[in-house]
């Protein structure tokens, strides 16, 4: 696409900043270099939201370090550029060269929700690469996905071709390694599969068949050809402060979901909360030393000129040299107005003495997340916090000067009753009740609570994993209800959507026949599903219907122990037997301990993906 095109094109679009790919700390290689390997690192969102997303960020400085090859962003484009594109044919680009991807060496993309798999498709076909794997020639691209819901790729095995499990800053690396090696006499691609295969991290989904018996349920996922593991396996980094990070951050020149530097303090997590994938499939819990961590926050504020720095991980305020590293950072940025931003707190050891601290340039806003309005529901997620947690931690914020605090909590979660209900409105007025105890029986104007609940999805590789998603109906009465228990003027209640909550379990524990619904829902214009006002519940039922599957056999079923899962067949560190015994605890309110204090057998540590880090 020459430059007088693509600048008309600009001028009809709402957000051209969007599209321009020359950003500060953008990377721009010469594209006609000999045997210069070509990667589109796309995420099936708009900008704003790619932008934002870290893991992309570290890939792209990673794999943009090997000047063979050059890494350039793809974004879902925006209803309006898609309807031009479609209308010019004109076939969709990276950002940075304006290049179609469409001959492009990998086409890839991370699978952080699984609502976005349509616009993967819509990609595909914006960029005339053929969305089914089996149809692709020798010289198209390569499709490669990552991420957190690739532990469960199954329901998009039809259109990908390599999936790595785990973190990728190595193995995409070695993929590409191995590609370079391929390409020197580039025979099939059935061969390049092969030969990647062999890498620690990498599955490829066609070399696996699935039977399934007469109930439905799967009899057994097994490599069709000799050579290729049982159980791929996911990889992770050993060492925190040997892994690469970005010393620098593409800075948008329009507003993004986060605009700030984001460090990464670890990563892995040792509460062990029963609804959570993410705590289960990132252990072991490995951290960043203060200094490295002190070496990228100078680099970043320096090359990015932003003046906030948040500390992200899973459980942040977890981190054991927490207290350390936020006084190195009060003591060095302070003065240039720099504010640190704590994402992610715990209510049982929210500290004061950090608050404080991170309060001395900016409040940032305070967000705590209970997860359960009952002390029963709480030990049955094995969230390990009381009610006079949120009691303390509230009070030590409103005694240093917040005036508002957001509570996130989950309905819907295995043996819930409208008990559990009543205690998260239980726990917003105990806010406001603490609030008055705080200033002398007043509420000022800035006072506010936000509750916010989202609905339970079962997730692969939790101990959750066994049980039925709340039905619809069921979903919308406990919103309304909450809605009515929750009606105060200095309450502020938000619900997620049951209709995309719903299609979202279908998903996420879906298997390869799920594979052909995502197809049918995209050609009847399924896109952007994860956005409200873009989801259509009836163009996903009509799927199923079509292809003769039944949402609430995916969505609400009890599984048996004994069932195999479409995801079995992936080794992630942590046993199936662990999942079942903390699955039998919660059902007898039995909590687990932080395995920082003792170990509770999940697997990961006597495992080769995790032996020896923790």
């Amino acid at each position: 696409m020459d430059k007088s095109e693509f600048k008309k094109i600009l001028k009809k679009v709402e957000k051209p900043a969007r599209y321009l790919g020359n950003e500060i700390n953008s990377i721009h290689k010469d594209t006609s270099k000999e045997g210069l390997i070509r990667y589109a690192q796309c995420f099936p969102d708009i900008y704003e939201v790619g932008m934002s997303h870290l893991g992309s960020q570290i890939l792209y400085r990673v794999i943009n370090s090997d000047e063979d090859i050059y890494c350039e962003r793809v974004y879902s484009p925006a209803v309006d550029m898609e309807e031009i594109l479609r209308e010019k044919n004109i076939p969709l680009f990276a950002i940075e060269s304006k290049n179609p991807i469409t001959n492009f060496d990998f086409v890839t993309f991370t699978l952080q929700y699984e609502l976005s798999y349509t616009n993967i498709l819509n990609i595909l076909d914006l960029a005339n690469i053929e969305i089914l794997a089996k149809d692709r020639k020798l010289d198209d691209p390569f499709v490669m996905v990552g991420g957190p819901c690739a532990y469960n790729s199954e329901p998009m095995a039809d259109f990908v071709d390599i999936v790595i499990l785990g973190e990728g800053e190595e193995v995409n690396l070695e993929v590409l390694n191995e590609y370079k090696e391929w390409q020197k006499n580039k025979t099939t691609r059935e061969d390049f599969l092969l030969r990647a295969s062999k890498i620690d991290g990498v599955y490829i989904p066609s070399f696996y068949n699935v039977t399934y018996k007469e109930d439905n349920t799967i009899e057994a996922v097994v490599p069709n050809r000799e050579g290729i593991p049982e159980k791929p396996r996911k990889r992770i980094i050993n060492d925190m402060d040997k892994v690469p990070y970005p010393e620098k951050l593409i800075v948008p020149y329009i507003e993004t979901v986060h605009e700030r530097v984001v460090l990464e303090l670890f990563r892995g997590c040792t509460r062990g909360c029963r609804f959570c994938q993410a705590g289960m499939i990132y252990r072991p819990i490995r951290e960043k030393s203060v200094k490295t961590l002190k070496t990228y926050a100078d680099k970043l504020i320096k090359s990015t000129g932003y003046d906030e720095i948040s500390l992200s991980s899973l459980s942040t305020s977890d981190y054991s040299k927490l207290s350390e590293f936020t006084d190195v950072l009060i003591d060095e940025y302070s003065d240039r107005n720099v504010g640190i931003s704590l994402p992610s707190l715990r209510l049982d050891n929210f500290s004061m003495d950090i608050a404080e601290k991170i309060q001395q340039v900016r409040k940032s806003g305070l967000t705590f997340a209970p997860e359960a309005g009952t002390q029963r529901m709480r030990d049955v997620i094995n969230k390990g916090v009381s009610e006079e947690d949120l009691k303390d931690a509230t009070r030590k914020a409103f005694e240093m000067g917040w005036d508002s605090v957001k509570l996130y909590f989950m309905i819907g979660l295995p043996t819930e009753t409208y008990e559990d209900l009543d205690g998260i409105r239980n726990l917003a007025y105990d806010v406001i009740d603490t609030y008055r105890e705080v200033h002398g029986g007043k509420l000022r104007k800035k006072f506010s609570v936000t509750v916010s609940t989202s609905t339970f999805v079962p997730k692969p590789f939790t101990p959750f994993q066994w049980h039925g998603q709340d039905k619809q109906e069921e979903v919308v009465d406990k919103q309304r209800y909450l809605v009515k228990a929750l009606r105060n003027k200095d309450i502020r209640y938000n619900y997620h959507d049951s209709k995309t909550s719903l299609m979202e379990a279908v998903v996420s524990r879906g298997d390869r026949r799920i594979g052909k619904v995502i197809y049918d829902a995209f050609k009847a214009g399924a896109k952007f599903d994860g956005w409200s006002e873009y989801f259509n519940l009836n163009i996903w039922l009509e799927a199923m219907a079509k292809n003769n599957l039944d949402v609430s056999w995916y969505a609400h079923r009890e599984r048996e122990y004994d069932e195999v899962f479409p995801w079995d067949h992936i080794d992630v560190g942590v046993s199936k037997k662990f999942l079942i015994r903390e699955n039998n605890k919660a059902r007898e309110d039995v909590v687990t301990p932080d395995c920082r204090h003792k170990c509770n057998g999940c697997g990961v540590n006597t495992h080769d993906i995790g032996r020896g880090l923790c």
